[in-house]
């Protein structure tokens, strides 16, 4: 497996967020997909990145404001819908881990992170997956309905508030922006059994200067083929 998070499946040569492009990720054995979940009018969980569905598909409006089925119409590139989250998590089930972003923001999807626990636990998946977000009260929730989830924080700068919060709520993992990173964060994060991710890296110097500097990082990265050969060139 190519150590390494498949951000939105391969949208560099599909269009993100949907089956095809996290199949490509599949095949090229990356060890976890990175997928954003967002909430219907009527409560189920569906994979795209932004609150409304205007820049990937061929419709207008907020997400929360479609139905499933009037969601399902639209095309979100090369004819594929927008795919739910179970659909998603019984493509890679047995294949490869995900990392469950939820897009919740402040009270946008009341009931979210309860949807989203029904769906990996309906799936049967709960040892393949972290649940992640730039929220982190829904983090805390997430916590506070199953004590077996894996969490995940992730933050745009790195601070120093983020190791005692991860301990309190147990999360294992921190997700950063990359030109955060300085030895004295890397360090901490070892020292508190935290695996560090690094988003977004798409250059190929970049890449093979975090590789060399801290191998132990996980890259999200939309340029899968340029971080494989990184990988397998050592």
């Amino acid at each position: 497996m190519i150590p390494g998070l498949a951000h939105r499946g391969y949208p560099k040569k599909y269009p993100e967020n949907t089956i095809p492009s996290f199949q490509a990720a599949i095949d090229l054995s990356f060890s976890h997909l990175e997928l954003d979940v967002q909430l219907t009018k009527d409560g189920v969980p569906v994979v795209i990145h932004d609150t409304t569905v205007n820049r990937t598909t061929n419709g207008k409006g907020r997400v929360i404001d479609y139905t499933f089925n009037e969601l399902r119409k639209l095309d979100a590139g090369g004819g594929s819908p927008i795919p739910t989250l179970e659909e998603v998590l019984r493509l890679a089930k047995g294949r490869t881990s995900v990392d469950i972003e939820l897009k919740q923001s402040g009270n946008l999807y009341p009931g979210l992170e309860e949807k989203v626990l029904e769906v990996i636990h309906s799936c049967e998946v709960l040892d393949q997956v972290f649940v992640t977000s730039f929220d982190h009260y829904s983090i805390a929730r997430m916590r506070e309905l199953s004590e077996e989830i894996e969490l995940g924080l992730v933050i745009y700068g790195a601070t120093p508030s983020v190791f005692s919060f991860a301990e309190q709520i147990r999360a294992r993992y921190v997700s950063v922006k990359y030109i955060y990173l300085t030895d004295d964060f890397v360090q901490r994060c070892e020292e508190q059994g935290i695996q560090l991710i690094a988003w977004t890296i798409d250059d190929e110097e970049e890449m093979r200067e975090l590789r060399s500097t801290y191998p132990n990082i996980w890259v999200c990265t939309n340029q899968l083929e340029l971080w494989k050969q990184c990988v397998e060139q050592g």
